[in-house]
């Protein structure tokens, strides 16, 4: 199951062409979660995992697949693959007042560092993303009210399991499920591609 972007499956199907396995197209809806939504409707119900993938991963190896499958089938109802956070991380929040403590009045940009996590105990997170597909489906019904604004729907959707207060596992990642976002990830993943 791919989801397209709305309104897009015809063309995107034409750009896929033919696959050695069936494959559908869907149109996807205004966020990330609704698309996922969107494909998960038709998902048949003998289906007991379900793998959420972001194209923006594209050279994720079937090792990491078979990883989050396996976790899920081994009775782990929500998988994430991880990596290790080897930077250090602060969480931030604006800033309104000066060093010297006075207000200041357009600042843009300057924020002031709250706390900095533990990065022992922080993974970023990658896809694909296993579930069972009963939790999965259930996640999205009980989500589904946050769905159509950007700003409230669900990065992942292991925050809708989160929400509905289901635990989560993290499995190892892989560096090679880099997601690609900008240009400077572009270039990285076709050098790494060549390599390969």
């Amino acid at each position: 199951m791919i989801t397209a972007p709305a309104g897009r499956s015809a063309q995107l199907r034409a750009a896929v062409g033919p696959l050695p396995l069936d494959v559908q197209v869907v149109d996807g809806g205004g966020t990330r979660q609704a698309s996922v939504a969107a494909g998960l409707r038709l998902v048949p119900p003998d289906a007991d995992v379900v793998l959420v993938h972001d194209a923006a991963r594209p050279f994720a190896p079937s090792s990491l697949v078979e990883r989050v499958v396996s976790a899920v089938r081994s009775g782990h109802g929500a998988v994430v693959p991880g990596l290790p956070v080897t930077d250090t991380i602060k969480r931030v929040a604006p800033d309104g007042s000066s060093p010297a403590g006075e207000v200041v009045t357009g600042s843009a940009g300057i924020e002031r560092v709250v706390d900095t996590p533990d990065r022992s105990v922080l993974r970023a997170v990658q896809t694909p993303q296993g579930f069972d597909r009963e939790l999965l489906q259930r996640a999205h019904a009980d989500g589904a009210a946050r769905a159509a604004a950007e700003h409230l729907a669900a990065t992942d959707d292991a925050g809708l399991v989160e929400a509905l207060g289901m635990p989560v596992h993290v499995v190892a990642g892989d560096v090679a499920a880099s997601k690609i976002t900008t240009e400077r990830d572009l270039v990285l993943a076709t050098l790494l591609q060549g390599e390969r």
